[in-house]
């Protein structure tokens, strides 16, 4: 699996069972990643030990209303590098983007019932989908993901996104 996805999969973790209860799509989910987020994931690629991921990301919402988000991710035993999103919406509960690590990918999200389904495509023929549900009290987000080659898994995540003060 290329050294790209790890810092890509960080953010794009699929959620099977019904989301918690009480949680509930926020009135503009880009608002949850305006300020600081701290997100912690431990992710799983095929034939390999599993490892933990850290990433801590600043948004801001632009005047049109889109979200420029910079995170610094770190991985064990790679110097920490830095991810850009620019995230706006194109239609109720639809969102649409651009994530630039070492490459640029295209995100569509969409927004189902109480979570948000993140989906796109990178280098290697890989395709990720991340669902995110929103916890209750708005403060955190869980996120597992999901992502395949030719139909089949060749890793998993999961983990927790919160907002800092």
């Amino acid at each position: 699996m290329p050294g790209s996805l790890r810092p890509a999969v960080l953010m794009l973790l699929v959620l099977l069972a019904p989301p918690p209860a009480g949680a509930a799509p926020t009135a503009s989910p880009l608002h949850f990643f305006e300020g600081k987020t701290d997100t912690e994931s431990t992710t799983k690629i095929m034939m390999s030990k599993p490892y933990r991921t850290r990433s801590l990301g600043e948004g801001r919402i632009e005047s049109d209303g889109s979200l420029t988000m910079v995170q610094q991710v770190a991985e064990p035993g790679k110097p920490v590098r830095q991810r850009r999103w620019h995230v706006r919406q194109v239609a109720p509960g639809r969102f649409a983007g651009t994530i630039w690590d070492e490459t640029t990918h295209k995100v569509v999200i969409e927004e189902v019932g109480a979570r948000y389904r993140l989906r796109l495509k990178i280098k290697g023929g890989l395709n990720v989908e991340q669902w995110l549900t929103p916890l209750p009290g708005g403060r955190s987000a869980r996120s597992l993901m999901v992502v395949k080659k030719l139909g089949i898994v060749v890793a998993r995540g999961e983990g927790t996104i919160r907002k800092l003060p």
